[in-house]
């Protein structure tokens, strides 16, 4: 027999946390790049495609191989290529494929042109306004502009950049306003929301949006519910309980003992561990559904099995079903709790943990 944990991954709530994100890039005129990097967030990326094809208006992810498969399944959408290139040997591929390069050095841009591809080369061009990881600056862009001007390769332009705290009190206003004076008389294309921007601060919701954590059921705000959004979970981890230990008051339990019970206790041994993604650092009281109720973890997270308190559950033992994240338990209450966030939750589950993609 199977080792009992499974995810779960509810494809109807995918294709409904998309809708929620057309009714805010609708309000702003705007068309949506559906973020399908890292596997689409641990969800799978053909069924999170196949999923969302015909109701996204593109793609975006990282990379090649993987937009590739995408062709390859008959996804015809535009494919914006989020890091870019990072060869110029890559660039016959990218445009075979009809990708959309970001573009964030003069190199790329010169790389293109040398390349001589038999078609104009779309590209998005990328500006740090604050987050400085990728972009131009004011002191690499006009370079880059004038280059731009006479190149002969390079087809359509669209602006884009990356708001670093539109999650927080800080907002997105410092950026914008840098992007706005880089890009003064600008009338082509721009794209700059993420999932938080989309949500939260329409005037950076126009041209395309690029909806990540969202999609797949995620808060991207820590004070305000995926619920409260109006989204769906997306992937449910479940498992088992294998085994029930009666443990003293005074015993400790587990590596470390880190949970000390402080009255006669049922522990529970649940069939999952950090060899399966849950997080190692998650502290004793990290919610858990053991049959649908709530009760939280004991002791540190093992490689393969965690602990929780069943005290107050009489009818819960060996073969009660137990809810890591996911349906009836937010995966950001989950994340908070064990001081990350959801996306690292989702990305994280392993490859031995089976996975059913259910059709909705």
């Amino acid at each position: 027999m199977s080792r009992p944990i499974r995810a779960t991954i509810d494809l109807g709530a995918l294709k409904h946390n998309l809708a929620v994100a057309r009714r805010h890039a609708d309000a702003g005129g705007a068309r949506i790049f559906s973020v399908i990097k890292a596997n689409a967030y641990g969800h799978g990326l053909l069924p999170a495609a196949r999923a969302l094809a015909g109701l996204t208006d593109g793609f975006a992810l990282l990379e090649l191989s993987e937009a590739a498969r995408l062709r390859e399944e008959g996804i015809r959408e535009p494919i914006l290529l989020l890091e870019g290139f990072f060869r110029p040997d890559d660039l016959e591929a990218v445009a075979e494929l009809g990708l959309i390069p970001a573009i964030h050095r003069l190199d790329q841009l010169e790389a293109i042109e040398a390349a001589a591809l038999p078609v104009k080369l779309p590209v998005f061009i990328k500006f740090n306004s604050g987050m400085h990881r990728l972009g131009f600056t004011p002191e690499t862009w006009p370079a880059a502009r004038d280059f731009l001007a006479q190149a002969k390769g390079i087809g359509p332009v669209t602006y884009m950049t990356h708001f670093a705290e539109a999650d927080s009190d800080l907002g997105i206003a410092w950026q914008l306003e840098r992007f706005q004076d880089w890009s003064a008389g600008w009338t082509g294309e721009v794209s700059l929301a993420n999932s938080a921007t989309l949500l939260r601060y329409p005037e950076g919701v126009r041209g395309w949006v690029r909806p990540g954590i969202m999609l797949y059921g995620g808060s991207p705000f820590p004070e305000v519910t995926a619920e409260a959004l109006g989204l769906k979970p997306v992937m449910t981890l479940e498992s088992e309980i294998i085994a029930v230990q009666q443990v003293a008051a005074g015993e400790r339990v587990g590596y470390g003992g880190t949970f000390t019970a402080g009255r006669p206790s049922r522990i529970g041994v649940v069939a999952c561990g950090y060899a399966d993604g849950y997080p190692r650092h998650a502290p004793c009281g990290t919610p858990i559904l053991v049959d649908g109720r709530p009760t939280g973890t004991s002791g540190r997270v093992s490689m393969d099995m965690l602990f929780c308190d069943l005290t107050d559950l009489p009818e819960a033992g060996v073969g009660s079903r137990v809810t890591l994240w996911g349906e009836g338990l937010s995966a950001d209450a989950v994340a908070a709790a064990a001081g990350t966030i959801s996306y690292e939750l989702f990305c994280a589950l392993a490859p031995r943990v089976p996975v059913r993609w259910r059709e909705g």
